[in-house]
């Protein structure tokens, strides 16, 4: 799905991230705490989502607030992931500036060295954000432009649906 968010001084930014859930509560991806897109979800407590299926001529829009997953639900995906994809993300500071391709493939290495007798630990800068959306838009192509759009807004514990003008 793509990801967006905003920075402090309103610059928009998105990216493509792994839906891992859906629930209830909403839209559960995992990332390191520490990158851009975790710094901007913590300061504005908002993002967008966008999922896009070309051959279907289709997408579904999602706004909402963002909140922390538990660290038992991080934990419990972190330990689910394959090993290198675990020490990967130990071992990356994400959305920092690297000298060399190198540098990410030196640390890595000691990274799989240090944890080559043990299953490592869900290191605290990594987990999972929940988008619980206030807005869903379902977004269908249609002839001539006259796609069908119909949107769901949340107020309180009732959804609202709309249909919208193309």
């Amino acid at each position: 799905m793509a990801l967006a968010t905003v920075s402090a001084a309103g610059q928009p930014s998105v990216r493509m991230v792994l839906l891992k859930s859906v629930d209830e509560k909403g839209f559960v991806f995992f990332t390191n705490y520490e990158s851009r897109k975790a710094g901007e979800l913590k300061a504005k407590r908002r993002a967008g989502l966008v999922f896009y299926w070309r051959e279907l001529n289709r997408q579904v829009r999602v706004t909402g607030r963002v909140a922390k997953v538990s660290s038992d639900d991080s934990d419990q995906y972190f330990h689910s992931r394959p090993i290198g994809s675990r020490l990967a993300a130990i071992t990356s500071k994400q959305s920092t500036v690297l000298a060399s391709r190198a540098e990410l493939d030196s640390a890595y290495a000691a990274t799989v060295h240090r944890y080559s007798q043990e299953n490592p630990a869900r290191p605290t800068h990594w987990g999972g954000f929940c988008v619980q959306p206030d807005e869903i838009e379902f977004w269908q192509q249609g002839h001539h432009r006259l796609h069908d759009r119909i949107r769901y807004r949340r107020r309180g514990n009732v959804w609202i649906i709309e249909r919208l003008s193309p």
